[in-house]
């Protein structure tokens, strides 16, 4: 992550926040909400500011109300990015938290679900978060992917993309800018195999869609049409 944005405007935690219940899975402690007895799982991974967010469950509570089993790991094992401590080191929180252990740590968490008995499982992520969707939409663990506002991802990674995959970004983006996100969707029309969607939206920044003033109607509303994007994409090939 070479932008500031990823680390701007930090959100308030809430570690009870949510309709669902906080359990270990696959080796971490995660947010889980929605039927437990589902054979379709959303699995959410958050941008650096971590699974305790407020806006981050109540989009997971409003996946679970459409019938998945979502889970929201804590992939930071209780150490999310502190910017409010002048002591937080960036870069020695990214080496630690880099993106090659998300994707490892991903694993066992789909194994996990997968124990369960779910047959079929999607994946979006925020910022960080969208940088292991990307990753785990080139192996055969996911059946749909969504990246919303995503960390850098390269062309190398976009080839290698292989399940019907989304993403949302902001006209305000200086980690992933519309211009690069459009090569990528013109890159991924190329693959008749499935299905990919690019969409830019006008006047909001990195990290709109969980980092948004809930009290700022315009932003709520910019943050409920990518939640909705991401919503129906699961629900087309997430069944």
């Amino acid at each position: 992550m070479s932008s500031s944005q990823c680390f701007e405007n930090p959100p308030s935690k809430n570690a009870a926040y949510g309709a669902g219940t906080v359990q270990e899975l696959g080796g971490l402690t995660a947010y889980l909400t929605g039927p437990p007895d589902s054979k379709l799982a959303i699995l959410l991974i958050s941008d650096v500011f971590g699974y305790e967010v407020p806006n981050l469950r109540k989009l997971a509570d409003k996946v679970a109300a459409a019938g998945y089993f979502v889970v929201v790991p804590d992939f930071f094992n209780g150490d999310p990015a502190d910017i409010d401590n002048p002591q937080f080191d960036r870069e020695a929180w990214r080496k630690v938290h880099n993106k090659e252990k998300g994707f490892e740590d991903a694993k066992p968490v789909i194994a996990a679900l997968k124990s369960k008995g779910v047959s079929a499982i999607g994946a979006a992520g925020f910022c960080w978060g969208g940088m292991i969707v990307v990753n785990l939409a080139s192996s055969d663990d996911i059946q749909a992917a969504v990246v919303l506002h995503p960390g850098p991802i390269t062309e190398k990674e976009i080839k290698e993309v292989k399940a019907p995959i989304a993403i949302l970004g902001a006209e305000i983006d200086h980690v992933s800018p519309p211009e690069q996100l459009k090569q990528f969707g013109d890159m991924l029309s190329t693959k008749s195999e499935f299905d990919s969607f690019v969409k830019i939206f006008p006047g909001v920044a990195h990290g709109w869609t969980v980092r948004y003033n809930v009290e700022d109607e315009s932003a709520v509303k910019s943050a409920k049409e990518a939640h909705d994007d991401m919503l129906n994409w699961f629900i087309k090939y997430v069944k």
